[in-house]
């Protein structure tokens, strides 16, 4: 047998191993929960609690040996070879989506019983994991694999609800059989790593070469480490990030090792003349905060490598098994809603539920339970560090709770952020060193967008919307940033369609405003086929100029309003060729006569195609006399005459122009290119054309930065007004500003730039929300650090 096929036969075995000791133990964990059954029968209680009681053990009487058959064979049927393969997840970052209410349910139950498990199992899974892909070559388990702990807490809620028991009879032994599973889970691995020890199958596991860092990663951690006052023997840190196995302390499940240790350096810009002010006044917060922190909780510095200082971040370290159960409670109290008020023990008729309670009042409501939580988390955490990572987010959601200018109905919904906020800063230090972080940049986006917010027009939606992200995000605790990043890419998407065709007030200017750049890119495209077309044949430079800078927006303008196929089109089309051949030498009596009998309906063309795409009469006439002059200098021209098939050429190719444009995406705009935009102004749309000096780059990256949905007081035409930035070009070359009343103000890329450098396109926000609740909380720090500990 080779070693490929021995290594193969060992996995098989292996999995057969865990499965059998699994089965093993089902019966067992049945019979615990009957005997947990029985007790609650005879604790006492009130009546309602008691009949609850008596129906849902009743119901598990009746129906627990179904679960355990059809759990049994649920198990064998997911162990056999490939019986995953098939399988899609419900969880897949990839489809996150609001659902029914029942389902999200379902997946939240099913992910507090994999954590439960990872809690008990964490270190005999990965050492069992590293094992097992050593033995078969890959990566990673596969993300359905029946060792994993989300797959057998699917499968067990699956068969659960299959076997006829439904949550209520789940939260009844939801205590026991998480105490339970995750016992016999444990042991099952341990059983298999028993037996692949045995087999001589790594019998000493060390992850290090699995922690994938470049070297200036490796000696920036060293350095953090003795920086924070970390011993550290052999490579293992004494901090718990790596655990004297050399095991990541707490890896998720669900994530690949590769994706566990994926933190290494980010390229900061070193020339700060490149940065925006945003960006740079970012970073100094943040870099602000690790040094204030560090030096009261050395231990917290420790997790952030070159303290933000073009550094990198620390590798994932996730929260604590008695943190994580707090984080998991506090998370569900805000969720669940709490009893209506009751005066004389009976419930208040005409009581408003939290539902139905005014925002301010909630909001009140969850501030003081916000606070009572942290208490409860800093005791439950386990380290300095966490406790410090408590607080701080504590600080930070404070602030942007009592951000007046964002409505109290969203705010509502920022709270409930709080906790899968704390989960993801507990357990990425680098939340805490980047301001592009997923869930700060959502969270800045959300905020961006409701700033000032009314209820206009569309208002609706957009709160919808933030209600189902933030759904989202609690739906799925255990992914991380993951989740932040596909709810933040969804968010942008949605932005695109609610400015487009939800909100009455950015609706028109965003038409108008895709029709320039429809007609622009055309323009842009007509003018590079015909440079393309005319570039060895002997023109008129007059002709030829008029033809590039004219003629390729009356094509453009034409093409967009009546369809690249029409006659009007053909009819621009056919002009062109006509001046061509007419600006061409000619060389007989019977050419010159010829072209004396099509000027007048040639130059009558001329006028309506450039009336139709907007010149003044003024400037018809003067490129009419420009093209005058050309025409007559063709008469006396000795350069050789354009051949007929050279001319039947040329019309063919104007004819198909549409099939040889050049993509827009693949079109590179320089400034013999750029266009004047100010004949494109209408009553629904003012173009800036005009005013402010050359920016600096650092403005012209501002001007890139800025995100759609942002408030901002413009400056223009004798008016200062707020306005939102409801529309950014495909190729971001053209921004749309939307005031309330649905005035349109179009800049292009270099023109913003100006106007910020100007200071008459200001932000509503002197900086974003994250930025401004962490200011805000070292200025807290700063009159108190003992507070980050005690």
């Amino acid at each position: 047998m080779t070693d490929t096929a021995r290594s193969t036969a060992l996995a098989a075995h292996a999995r057969r191993v865990f499965l059998e000791a699994v089965l093993r133990g089902v019966p067992a964990l049945v019979h615990s929960l009957s005997e947990a059954g029985r007790q609650l029968l005879l604790m006492p209680s009130e009546y309602g609690v008691g009949l609850a009681r008596k129906d849902g053990v009743g119901a598990w009487i009746k129906l627990g040996p179904l679960w355990q058959a059809t759990l049994v064979e649920a198990l064998r049927q997911a162990a056999r070879p490939g019986a995953g393969d098939a399988h899609e997840a419900p969880t897949s970052p990839g489809r996150l989506t609001l659902v029914e209410d029942k389902i999200i349910e379902r997946e939240i139950t099913s992910s507090r019983l994999a954590l439960a498990i990872m809690d008990r199992a964490s270190w005999e899974f990965t050492d069992l994991r590293t094992r097992l892909n050593a033995l078969e070559q890959h990566e990673e388990l596969p993300p359905h694999d029946l060792l994993r702990a989300p797959a057998l807490a699917a499968l067990v809620l699956d068969t659960w609800h299959s076997s006829g028991l439904g949550p209520s009879e789940w939260s009844l032994f939801q205590g026991v059989l998480h105490d339970e599973f995750a016992h016999l889970i444990s042991e099952s691995y341990h059983e298999v790593n028993r037996w692949l020890i045995e087999h001589q199958v790594m019998p000493e596991v060390d992850l290090r070469p699995f922690i994938r860092r470049s070297p200036e990663a490796r000696q920036g951690a060293l350095m953090a480490a003795l920086a924070g006052g970390v011993v550290v023997v052999g490579g293992n840190s004494a901090s718990g990030v790596v655990t004297s196995t050399g095991s990541p302390h707490g890896l998720d499940s669900s994530g690949s090792g590769a994706e566990q240790t994926r933190y290494m350096a980010r390229p900061v810009a070193t020339d700060q003349a490149a940065l925006s002010p945003y960006s740079a006044q970012a970073a100094e917060v943040l870099a602000q905060l690790q040094r204030i922190v560090g030096r009261q909780v050395p231990a917290f510095a420790a997790t952030v490598f070159g303290e933000g200082d073009g550094g990198q971040a620390a590798a994932p370290h996730p929260p604590s098994a008695r943190l994580n159960a707090a984080i998991n409670r506090a998370q569900d109290a805000l969720v669940r809603r709490p009893e209506p008020p009751k005066r004389s023990g009976k419930t208040v008729t005409g009581a408003l539920a939290p539902a139905e309670a005014p925002a301010p009042q909630v909001l009140d409501e969850l501030k003081v339970r916000n606070q009572a939580f942290k208490q409860v988390l800093k005791q439950a955490a386990d380290s300095p560090a966490e406790r410090a990572t408590i607080e701080i987010v504590a600080m930070m959601f404070q602030s942007i709770l009592t951000e007046e200018r964002i409505p109290a109905a969203v705010r509502v919904w920022f709270a409930r952020l709080q906790m899968p906020t704390l989960r993801v800063a507990v357990s990425e230090p680098e939340f805490f060193a980047e301001a592009d972080h997923p869930a700060r940049r959502l969270i800045d986006r959300m905020g961006a967008c409701v700033m000032g917010f009314s209820g206009a027009s569309g208002s609706d939606s957009l709160e919808r919307e933030i209600k189902r992200i933030v759904q989202v995000v609690e739906a799925y605790p255990d992914t991380g940033r993951r989740v932040f990043q596909t709810v933040l890419t969804e968010f942008e998407k949605f932005l695109e369609q609610y400015f487009e065709k939800e909100n009455q007030a950015s609706a028109k200017g965003v038409s108008l405003a895709q029709q320039v750049e429809q007609r622009e890119t055309m323009a842009i495209q007509y003018t590079i086929e015909l440079r393309k077309m005319l570039n060895e044949v002997p023109v008129q430079d007059g002709v030829r100029q008029f033809l590039f800078q004219v003629w390729a927006d009356v094509l453009a303008v034409t093409a967009v309003r009546s369809g690249a196929q029409s006659e009007v089109t053909r009819q621009m089309k056919r002009a062109a060729a006509d001046l061509i051949w007419s600006a061409s030498a000619k060389v007989s009596r019977e050419e010159r006569a010829e072209v004396i009998r099509r000027l007048p309906p040639l130059l009558k063309t001329l006028r309506d195609g450039m009336g139709h795409a907007g010149l003044q009469p003024e400037k018809q006439d003067d490129h009419i006399r420009s093209l005058n002059n050309s025409l007559a200098a063709a008469f006396t021209a000795k350069a050789a005459a354009i051949p007929r098939e050279r001319l039947d050429d040329l019309m063919d190719q104007l004819e198909t122009l549409e099939a040889m444009l050049p993509e827009a995406e693949g079109v590179e705009i320089n400034d013999t290119l750029m266009r004047d935009l100010s004949g494109h102004e209408t009553e629904g749309l003012e173009v800036v054309a005009e005013g402010g000096s050359a920016p600096t780059p650092a403005m012209l990256a501002w001007a890139k930065e800025l995100q759609v949905g942002g408030w901002y007081m413009l400056d223009y035409r004798g008016r200062n007004e707020a306005v939102q930035l409801a529309w950014r070009g495909n190729r971001r070359n053209m921004v749309l500003f939307v005031s309330p009343n649905g005035r349109g103000v179009l800049f292009q890329q270099a023109r913003l730039a100006a106007f910020l450098q100007a200071g008459l396109l200001l932000p509503a926000q002197d900086e974003a929300l994250t930025v401004k609740a962490t200011r805000n909380a070292l200025a807290k720090l700063d009159v108190d650090p003992s507070r980050l500990l005690n």
